[in-house]
């Protein structure tokens, strides 16, 4: 499956750009979600062949919003790759358990997120 957009999902406006930019210079098309529930509501509107998960947000937490996501029907099949902080096994585990495909600790270096982006596609 090629990878041609992608959801970056963070509360931080930092997190987003430096994601965005990341992405945007090789040629990817970046839409964003400032939270768990936007970012459940932009995966069913945007359709976009990749979703970058924060954790740590107000409201849905990132965990909430990938369960959701990688259980509707009209999401499923989008692949989640939850970036975040928490860098604990058991929230790494929790994270894929929740129907995440990847995880990657913050910060995030390009070429780390690149290759998991390349490996899924």
């Amino acid at each position: 499956m090629a990878i041609n957009k992608v959801m970056v999902v963070d509360d931080s406006p930092t997190e987003r750009h430096v994601l965005g930019d990341i992405l945007g210079k090789k040629g990817f098309l970046v839409v964003y979600a400032e939270n768990g529930e936007k970012a459940v509501e932009n995966a069913k509107l945007e359709q976009p062949d990749l979703i970058l998960m924060d954790v740590v947000m107000p409201g849905l937490n990132g965990f909430q919003a990938t369960k959701i996501i990688t259980r509707d029907p009209a999401t499923q099949h989008i692949p989640i790759i939850i970036c975040t902080t928490k860098g604990q096994e058991t929230d790494k585990i929790w994270g894929l358990r929740q129907g995440a495909k990847d995880y990657i600790t913050k910060p995030i270096g390009a070429a780390e997120l690149l290759g998991k982006i390349a490996a899924l596609g």
